[in-house]
């Protein structure tokens, strides 16, 4: 019998662009998006993915990023995630994580050391939330080794909580999110397990005789059970996975999103596992959470095989008032689109929509949904790379560096415009961690992506201001300070949409905490709803908004900003 891809993977253990843009001077059409160079933006940063002789397997895996106001100033700033020190890797000259602030004209500035950031540690990804409720995002580090929880002190630095607050963690963790699962008013973190790896007795796979290795596949690898830790609101978390279907299930997660499966008000989890079948924990309130992945349909694929997955996000594309789920997986498994067809079961459309022949020679790790043309609809942002640099050789027709991919859907199919991309889908990328966000602020929904060995993608989005647009930044007072889980409804032009805010989603990644509201050719918005989450029972109505801006929405006191 031939082998499989993936029995081949086990056994081998496995543009510069034009001139800057302003909002307002956005051609009628070109690319949907435009490179901006390492000279335009001033991001000289470049990630160090440890590549050893060895193939240590973390080297695969990293790195995230993120999109936030670290200064609250109502501009995104980067922050991009880095290798450290490990018992198998001694980096040759210090490498760190870097925070650039935003100058607020295009240009960032390195601000890692002022801020307190550079402390060295192996790290995976980043979760931004404000834990505290003060105002200001503090920061949560997944790394291989202990996690770090970083406070925002609010003059520009930050203080690493870790050990007061109890969530150092152990052994290798990758994605997390920040979301309010007991609707408590306070945000409380979920932190992904991914393998038991490490000590003398680490597999190495390959050939020592000839000194020939390649990174291991999770298939030779004990699986972790991902952790749950509730905000005690007084700095300190208590761990309460263990008390539920969590602590129950040893996965090897790489991605998770805080979504509502149900319309229940409570904030469920997706899991992605990595060669084992992907968690659903469907939240069902009292602290208790239920794995129900299999009987929802989003634990195998159709043959009954748990695929390897890897990002994953949430977001109801179709407009049916109920939220649908991504899985992007390794190549010859096709990623997964699965449609919410209510009563906690999904069907995966992912062939239908044309997704699952497009990705099936991919692997997928940052992606998310959002609508980078502002027309109202979510459409699909992929980010690809193999995690075997060795692929090459080995397996035809599939690459270490992938290209990106970019779906457009109206609300009912899904269209590939990735040839109207821009230069950055004509090439190549070993990409892993993806974020979001608006960093000039023009309502153009930006990317960001941080390549493995090699220096991060700024992407500018040139469509978004082609269309109306309203911006919201949302802050809770009964209700989490983030808003997760506010459901935003408005309506244009005898169009109704709504939204809900999610957490998380991606790989590794955090997002622009804003939310753009597309309107397309409409030249007003009629009408604005945000039903705040629980505990709040607030729903918040609006008329006569601004366009092409953003706005400040606080709990029961309206626009402030």
């Amino acid at each position: 019998m031939g082998l499989t891809r993936r029995d081949l993977l086990v056994c081998l253990g496995a543009a510069a662009s034009g001139p800057w843009v302003r909002a307002g001077q956005t051609p009628a059409d070109g690319p949907i998006f435009r490179t901006v160079t390492a000279q335009q933006s001033g991001i000289s940063w470049v990630h160090d993915n440890a590549r050893s002789v060895r193939r240590w397997m973390p080297e695969a895996m990293c790195s995230g990023c993120a999109f936030l106001d670290y200064d609250n100033d109502g501009w995104m700033d980067i922050l991009l995630i880095n290798t450290g020190p490990t018992p198998f890797h001694q980096p040759a000259k210090p490498t760190y994580n870097a925070l650039y602030r935003n100058n607020r004209d295009g240009t960032f500035t390195d601000v890692t050391s002022q801020a307190g950031l550079l402390a060295g540690r192996w790290g995976e990804g980043v979760a931004v939330g404000d834990f505290d409720g003060d105002g200001y995002p503090d920061l949560f580090l997944t790394c291989y080794g202990d996690n770090a929880l970083y406070r925002n002190n609010r003059d520009g630095t930050f203080t690493d909580v870790t050990a007061k607050a109890g969530v150092a963690g152990t052994g290798w963790a990758t994605s997390a999110v920040w979301f309010d699962y007991d609707n408590d008013g306070k945000l409380d973190l979920f932190v992904c397990g991914y393998v038991e790896y490490g000590g003398p007795g680490t597999r190495i796979c390959g050939s020592e005789k000839l000194n020939e290795f390649s990174y291991c596949t999770p298939v030779f690898f004990e699986p972790r059970v991902s952790l749950l830790y509730h905000n005690n609101g007084d700095g300190t978390f208590t761990e309460v996975g263990h008390l539920t279907d969590i602590g129950k299930n040893p996965g090897k997660a790489h991605g998770v999103v805080a979504t509502d499966i149900n319309n229940d008000g409570l904030m469920d989890l997706l899991v992605a596992n990595d060669t084992t079948p992907n968690f659903l924990y469907a939240n069902r309130g009292n602290g208790k959470f239920e794995e129900i992945g299999a009987s929802a349909g989003v634990a195998y694929n159709s043959d009954g095989v748990a695929r390897a997955g890897m990002g994953v996000d949430s977001a109801d594309f179709d407009n049916d008032g109920k939220e649908d789920l991504f899985v992007a997986n390794i190549d010859g498994e096709r990623f997964a689109l699965y449609h919410n067809d209510g009563n906690e079961s999904f069907s995966d459309c992912a062939d239908e929509s044309g997704i699952g022949k497009a990705t099936f020679y991919l692997s997928g790790w940052g992606l998310k949904f959002f609508d980078y043309d502002n027309d109202g609809n979510v459409d699909l942002f992929l980010a690809n790379g193999h995690p075997n640099d060795r692929v090459d050789q080995l397996l035809h027709g599939v690459t270490w560096a992938e290209p990106l991919l970019l779906f457009r859907c109206d609300g009912k199919t899904w269209s590939n415009v990735s040839g109207q991309g821009g230069a950055a889908f004509q090439q190549r990328w070993p990409a892993r961690g993806m974020a979001i966000g608006d960093f000039d602020n023009d309502g153009g929904v930006d990317a960001l992506i941080n390549n493995s060995g090699t220096a991060p993608l700024l992407l500018h989005n040139e469509a978004g201001a082609r269309n109306n647009w309203l911006g919201l930044r949302l802050i809770g007072a009964t209700a989490n300070i983030d808003a997760v889980g506010a459901r935003v409804t408005w309506e244009f032009g005898g169009i109704r949409r709504s939204r809900l805010k999610v957490g998380g989603g991606s790989y590794l990644s955090s997002h622009d905490p804003r939310m753009v509201l597309g309107i397309g050719q409409a030249k007003k918005l009629d009408t604005l709803e945000i039903r705040w989450p629980l505990p709040s029972r607030r729903v918040d109505r609006f008329t006569s908004l601004p366009l092409n801006r953003y706005i400040t929405i606080t709990e029961g006191k309206g626009i402030v900003a």
